[in-house]
């Protein structure tokens, strides 16, 4: 709920953020207090003391409630911080200006089950969800003016039937790029990011005609823009019917975002079920227009550089939600990158791992995608593509997820960048992998010889570990190994010779080889895990 409408519509005031299900919403009656089910989101109309929020946390909690909701502004008192982490009830806050029967619409939406399509229909202002051009209609014959409405990139999404639309774009909604350039250097989006009023585009900008734009904000954020063609700055009559006209179209983009996340929703779940392989595998796969033909599975991560994994484990780490967006963000354009490439490929977000399902005849097409996406990519998250084997066919492509899967977790234990680079294919790793399937306790490790060695270079700051690193690497060519380690050759066989004293190991012994060897790749693999 919150990666759907954080930051837009719903914001945190106290208690920890887990995921539950939401299989309720239940509006709040002071005078008559209802039974809250399991599970129940509880709506605080008229809420807003602290000291009331504090008393109400307890009860909800007995009853298994998920959360509050309280409009905004509401500051948590350290009492209801403290009700909220005794009842395990978070206390969120509603954006200013959003109606709550708009928000209990956008949840009721959120949580239908199936297809959307199968959804009773929602409707704001009387005018069916989504319906942007409708909106802009009756904009318009309110204002008496023709209306166009733009998104925060300033690209056309409706217009009303009597639009001529801002001075240089086209009927198509194209902008040129000497307006947009024009409208950049004088400040014009900018002045109205910041304005809660509506700006006269004239007075910024003398080439254009009589103009009245005014932002779309949900909370803090610029959902859009709406524009009006005037030949005469609007009365103050106007400008109020504007300013509602905007909470409408606010919503009404906002929930444009959740449809399109429930359509998104839908695919991932048919994914899930082919790549998971079974008697539905399937109608899945032919739902999701994809033949019975050989067929390569992508599977792409996020990883915290500040936590080192892709869960985030740190204090510093990316915020749950922050990485969240940021996942889902990186999945579109990832999406995008692999529908350029064929029309059949088939993407979804499943858990915390986008897939990729690419007909194709050679993985090598599917490394190349793979490298050309992240080397465009920009995220403030590392992005690994772990690729597995070729499925010959429907029937073996749960085969090829579980490769990409077991690549990707390589990826994910490797410190830094993998030796390979960020795209890997599961047989390139395939011993890796092996390795950290192994049932090893991280207690047990290291131990033997190589935990004498690495203590005695934790005692004595020397290089031993390297140094049998290095000389196993190179097949026990002291030349070629020394090099690696930028020493003389005399100085690295000294170097061997206190290896094989200080930890009692015989280097002529094949079977103390291995077992040093294979220590060694499950310490570097298991490092940072």
């Amino acid at each position: 709920m919150l990666e759907e409408f954080g930051t837009t519509l719903l914001g945190v005031a106290a208690g920890e953020i887990t995921y539950r299900s939401v299989e309720a919403i239940v509006i709040h009656d002071p005078l008559d207090q209802p039974e809250s089910p399991r599970g129940a989101l509880v709506l605080g109309v008229g809420v807003s003391d602290p000291a009331e929020v504090a008393q109400m946390l307890p009860r909800l909690g007995l009853s298994g409630a998920v959360a509050l909701v309280v409009r905004s502004p509401f500051a948590a008192t350290p009492e209801v911080a403290a009700a909220a982490a005794a009842s395990g009830v978070a206390v969120l806050t509603l954006t200013r200006g959003t109606a709550w029967a708009h928000l209990a619409g956008l949840l009721r939406a959120l949580m239908t089950p199936g297809d959307p399509d199968d959804a009773r229909p929602v409707t704001f202002g009387g005018i069916l969800a989504g319906d942007l051009f409708t909106v802009a209609n009756a904009i318009a014959a309110l204002l008496g003016f023709p209306v166009s409405i733009e998104d925060r990139y300033a690209r056309l999404v409706a217009y009303s039937a009597r639009h001529d639309g801002p001075e240089g774009r086209t009927s198509s909604g194209a902008v040129p790029p000497q307006y947009t350039r024009i409208l950049e250097e004088r400040g014009l989006f900018q002045e109205v990011s910041r304005s809660e009023r509506p700006v006269l585009v004239s007075e910024l900008v003398a080439e254009i005609d009589a103009r009245t734009v005014l932002a779309v904000r949900a909370g803090e954020e610029v959902l859009g823009t709406i524009w009006v063609a005037t030949d005469q700055p609007l009365s103050e009559e106007h400008l109020l019917a504007l300013h509602d006209a905007a909470k409408l179209v606010a919503m009404h983009m906002v929930w444009q975002r959740t449809d399109a996340d429930a359509e998104r929703r839908r695919r991932a779940g048919l994914l899930r079920t082919a790549l998971d392989g079974g008697t539905d595998a399937p109608e899945a796969l032919q739902r999701l227009g994809l033949r019975d033909e050989n067929m390569v599975v992508l599977a792409l991560a996020l990883i915290d550089p500040a936590a080192g994994e892709a869960t985030g484990a740190t204090p510093d780490a990316t915020s749950p939600a922050l990485l969240a967006a940021e996942r889902k963000r990186v999945a579109d354009a990832f999406a995008v990158h692999l529908g350029f490439a064929h029309p059949r490929a088939v993407t979804g977000l499943v858990g915390e791992v986008a897939y990729g399902v690419l007909p194709t005849e050679q993985d090598g097409s599917a490394v190349r995608l793979g490298t050309e996406f992240l080397a465009r990519v920009r995220s403030t998250q590392r992005a690994v593509v772990g690729i597995g084997p070729i499925s010959q066919g429907a029937s073996d492509l749960a085969r090829s997820r579980a490769g990409a899967d077991r690549a990707l977790r390589v990826l994910r234990a490797t410190p830094g960048i993998h030796r390979a680079g960020p795209v890997v294919r599961f047989e390139d790793v395939h011993a890796e992998a092996l390795l950290l399937e192994l049932p090893v306790p991280a207690r047990d490790l290291p131990s033997g010889a190589i935990a004498r060695l690495a203590e005695y270079d934790a005692e004595h700051q020397s290089a031993l570990i390297d140094t049998l690193r290095a000389w196993l690497d190179a097949f026990g060519d002291v030349a070629i190994a020394s090099a690696a380690m930028f020493v003389h050759t005399n100085t690295f066989r000294y170097r061997l010779r206190r290896v094989a004293e200080v930890g009692g190991i015989d280097l002529d012994d094949p079977e103390a080889r291995f077992a040093a060897m294979l220590q060694l790749r499950l310490l570097a693999l298991t490092a940072d895990r």
